[in-house]
């Protein structure tokens, strides 16, 4: 799957992830391969994803996600770390 973060100022990560876990606004979930297609706000909490690196994770501070076709858009407010 290909994920992408983004932010008003800058993208902050685009690559392929084996899977991501997100901040629901109506609790947290978890996204794998051929995912049905969603769109979520986010609360601020911990965005989470596994690269061919391994494991990554930043704070966002509230956005939307979109997963689509194998594809996951992120759209966050503000990146915390």
């Amino acid at each position: 799957m290909q994920l992408e973060i983004v932010t008003p100022d800058k993208k902050v990560f685009q690559g392929e992830v084996s899977e991501a876990s997100f901040p629901g606004a109506n609790g947290a979930f978890q996204v794998l391969k051929n995912h049905a297609p969603l769109v979520s706000a986010l609360a601020k909490g911990t965005v989470s994803f596994t690269t061919r690196e391994g494991k990554q994770s930043m704070i966002v501070d509230g956005g939307v996600v979109e997963i689509k076709d194998n594809n996951i858009v992120l759209l966050a407010e503000k990146v915390l770390s």
